[in-house]
């Protein structure tokens, strides 16, 4: 405590003041520190605070009898850092959350590298540097500057030569910054325009299992080295950014995985071949989902067979398992082309196939073979527990083939019925799957739309080419859902165009046809 008069002469001073303040002298005027000085002399003045030597203290007033004031200081050195502690604490914790939100809303890993080298160049150094391993020579390099702008580079062996960081592109503990020499960073390490580096800290960036790759933080002369703190810092960041590096290019691989095996089961584009013309249409139940149990292909004629070949059908279920049925169906359909002139005897060996296989679907189908005879398109058609297909002739009218039989999968024994007719130029066949008929909507929502409405809609439909007729369907059931559930819907028309024969021009060839 120190009591001074009202003309700011010491009056009292206790001895632990003494040691304190030891140019206070009972009976002259007060002379440091300042700031009580300054407070002293304005009457009112309530607590203050400010710094004796190297620790901080609270000053509190208590006014005296005699016009004086007894000065009560409190130590508050360790508080004050505690408070500071916690508030930078808490600025880091806010830093980590923001962060983490910016790196987790992309799972494209080149933008993963621009955010965290970015974030990295901000808040914990001059300018960063992320380096991505990859099981190619060069390594993907983006390098964020003390300006912030990003840079794309590739490096090779020169990362053997940066002491710290083969280890860390291994997922190795990172070397502390103290045992690195800054001039040793290499040119390609340093962004252009940074000047000398000061400091340099290497980070492993770890992933989901495996290393996700490295961090490299510069700071430019003369500022001093980095902090255990701030390497600890900087490895909590690191992180967060490995784990977003690392499930980004996990989504990247798993996609790649996808789109390669996705591309054996996503239907075919169909066109006109061998002079018939082929459109098809087809939609999942669920409308982000791109392939289900419904499908159709076409087989060109060969040498060994005449006629192409049209297959649609529809396997129990939906979604990706019946989309994997789907795709054994078409790779077993595949490989029995060279019996497609029997059609009853394909059927037979692929329901064979089917119930000596693991899977307790079945599935329904339609064969078509087609080919082209001057103008007419001969058709032979052969359903398996499937809707028959539809005829639309020239004159307007709708009719059914004359085909049927068993569906494929379940009975050790199946019966089929093939059925051959003729398309004139104009005329369609239309194969399709019960996503059509059984599609519900409409005014009340669970009207299902039925055969006989699509024959009607059909009758609007003559002379159209396939596509047209195929997209006519699809339109009228789309309308007929709306925004209702449905099943997988596949639509197929085999069209007989309206054109003429072209001779070939070496007179060996098959030739083609006019559209």
């Amino acid at each position: 405590m120190v009591v001074l008069d009202a003309a700011g002469q010491v009056t009292e001073l206790h001895g632990t003041a003494r040691a304190l303040l030891p140019e206070a002298r009972v009976g002259a005027a007060l002379s440091s520190p300042d700031w009580l000085v300054a407070a002293h002399r304005t009457p009112g003045t309530g607590p203050v605070s400010g710094a004796v030597g190297e620790a901080f203290f609270s000053a509190h007033p208590s006014a005296l009898s005699d016009g004086g004031t007894a000065w009560w200081l409190v130590e508050e050195t360790a508080h004050r850092t505690a408070v500071r502690e916690l508030a930078a604490e808490r600025e880091r914790t806010r830093f980590l959350s923001e962060a983490s939100s910016a790196l987790l809303a992309s799972l494209n890993l080149e933008r993963c590298m621009e955010v965290t080298a970015r974030l990295a160049a901000e808040h914990l150094a001059d300018a960063a540097l992320v380096i991505s391993p990859t099981s190619a020579r060069k390594l993907p390099v983006v390098v964020c500057d003390q300006h912030g702008r990003l840079v794309h580079r590739t490096v090779s062996g020169a990362v053997q030569d940066v002491p710290g960081l083969p280890e860390a592109l291994r997922g190795f503990p990172p070397v502390p910054s103290r045992w690195i020499d800054p001039a040793t960073a290499p040119d390609w390490l340093v962004p252009e325009g940074f000047g000398e580096v000061g400091s340099l800290a290497i980070t492993p960036l770890p992933g989901h299992g495996v290393p996700a790759g490295a961090l490299i933080l510069l700071r430019r002369a003369p500022q001093t080295a980095f902090s255990k703190s701030e390497e600890a810092f900087a490895g909590l960041f690191a992180a967060r950014a490995g784990a977003a590096m690392s499930a980004a290019r996990l989504y990247a691989e798993q996609n790649t995985i996808t789109d390669t095996l996705m591309r054996d089961l996503l239907p075919p584009a169909l066109r006109q071949v061998k002079g018939v013309e082929f459109a098809g249409g087809y939609r999942a139940s669920v409308d982000t989902d791109r392939v289900g149990g419904d499908f159709y292909d076409v087989h060109p004629a060969s040498e060994d067979c005449p006629e192409s070949l049209t297959v649609l059908g529809d396997v129990a279920g939906k979604g990706l398992e019946a989309a994997v049925l789907t795709g054994k169906i078409r790779n077993t359909l595949q490989a029995l082309l060279p019996m497609a002139g029997d059609h009853g005897r394909m059927l037979r060996l692929l329901n064979n196939a089917l119930r000596n296989s693991h899977s307790t679907r079945f599935v329904t189908l339609v064969l078509a073979s087609a080919r082209r005879e001057e103008r007419d398109v001969v058709l032979r058609l052969t359903a398996a527990g499937h809707s028959p297909p539809l005829i639309m002739r020239q004159d307007g009218t709708v009719e059914e083939a004359d085909t049927g039989g068993t569906l494929i999968g379940v009975l050790p024994r199946i019966t089929t019925r093939t059925a051959e007719l003729r398309l004139a130029p104009g005329e369609t066949c239309l194969l399709y799957t019960d996503g059509v008929t059984e599609a519900r909507g409409g005014p009340l929502g669970d009207t299902m739309f039925g055969e006989e409405r699509l024959r009607r809609a059909l009758l609007d439909c003559a002379g159209m080419p396939a596509q047209a007729v195929v997209e006519r369907v699809q339109m009228l059931v789309d309308e007929w859902i709306g925004d209702g559930r449905h099943d997988d819907i596949a639509v197929l028309a085999i069209t007989a165009p309206r054109g003429t024969h072209l001779s070939a021009v070496d007179g060996t060839t098959a030739g083609r046809y006019t559209a």
